[in-house]
């Protein structure tokens, strides 16, 4: 004899569709939520500059003031054009300064290319070159976007009036870093992945990962900027390859400019936190030395975003820079 529950297997069924409806609910209810949040965003703070084509897809680039050479900022790791903010409006009251999101970044398209510093370095000169900005180039690099800008030196040596490397990465970092601080790499990029993959649906903004300024959300709280972020992450040891093997003149200026070493990172234990900054320190001064003209500069009083805790030391750098640069033949045979 054999039993059979019809009203079991119906009532199965139903919470499994019951589940289905309310999954895809939650799904479409984030999707209008994440949308109705970046258009109410963007409309109070617009794209301020403009989006150059640079091959089938646009990068948006802003520049501000007049003069030469002209100063180009690239941000860090995940971030937007939006980090130089503390900088950018007291540079261009000496001369033209530009910042702008790599592509995938801010209000940048995303690129079909790989996410190389290679690349990124050659969509920049793309970009640079097809919005007009004529060389020689003052190359201001946050961060990770120290490879970026060394391998545009190495690429591009006539365009390249001088770099300013604002507690800049060192190629070997990740192998100098203590094996604790090593050990978290992983974790990072298991959060990269998280944060694009749930970004179309609005849970990093629910969940306070996209910040608190408006401005901040309305450039960098994207699906295009989480897969971008995740990207970069992904390939930051080929891209700290690449720059090992990029060499700069040795008569460009370059100005390095670092972190309080004495500040504590509340992030990390007391003893990782020391052994890493020890190990940065060393090799901030090791990239002092890139170039024979080299010099290096410690930010008192800041952590890792130097042009925010310390905007004064970025400007200053720049500003002699540039005086430098117009008072050598260096900027006239690069022109």
């Amino acid at each position: 004899m054999s039993f059979r529950f019809p009203l079991f297997r119906v009532s199965w069924r139903r919470t499994i569709q019951g589940i289905g409806t309310l999954f895809l609910t939650t799904i479409a209810i984030g999707g209008l939520y994440q949308t109705v949040c970046l258009f109410r965003e963007r409309s109070a703070f617009p794209m301020p500059g403009r989006l150059v084509d640079v091959g089938g897809y646009k990068m948006h680039i802003y520049c501000t003031g007049q003069g030469s050479p002209a100063v180009i900022l690239d941000s860090g790791l995940g971030d937007s054009f939006i980090s130089w903010q503390s900088v950018q409006p007291q540079i261009s009251s000496f001369v033209r300064v530009c910042s702008y999101d790599r592509a995938g970044m801010g209000y940048s398209e995303a690129s079909p290319r790989p996410r190389t510093s290679y690349v990124l370095a050659e969509e920049l000169h793309q970009l640079l070159h097809n919005a007009g900005i004529a060389p020689p180039y003052i190359l201001a690099g946050h961060s990770m976007a120290a490879y970026n800008i060394r391998l545009y030196a190495s690429l591009f040596k006539s365009d390249v009036a001088g770099i300013v490397l604002v507690d800049g990465c060192h190629p070997d970092q990740l192998n100098r870093f203590p094996r604790a601080l090593d050990a978290m790499n992983p974790g990072w990029i298991r959060q990269g992945t998280f944060l694009e993959f749930t970004m179309p649906i609005g849970i990093p903004r629910l969940l306070g990962y996209c910040g608190d300024s408006e401005a901040l959300r309305a450039a960098e709280c994207t699906f295009n900027d989480a897969r971008e972020n995740a990207a970069e992450r992904e390939t930051f040891r080929k891209s700290a390859a690449l720059a090992k093997n990029a060499p700069l003149s040795s008569d460009l200026p370059l100005t390095v400019i670092s972190h309080d070493p004495g500040l504590r990172d509340e992030s990390l234990p007391v003893n990782v936190d020391r052994a890493t900054n020890a190990a940065w320190e060393q090799m901030q001064e090791e990239l002092s030395h890139l170039s024979g003209t080299g010099t290096r500069i410690v930010a008192k009083g800041s952590g890792h975003y130097i042009q925010n805790d310390r905007p004064d030391v970025v400007i200053h750098a720049v500003h002699e820079m540039v005086d430098g640069c117009s008072a050598s033949t260096l900027c006239d045979h690069r022109r």
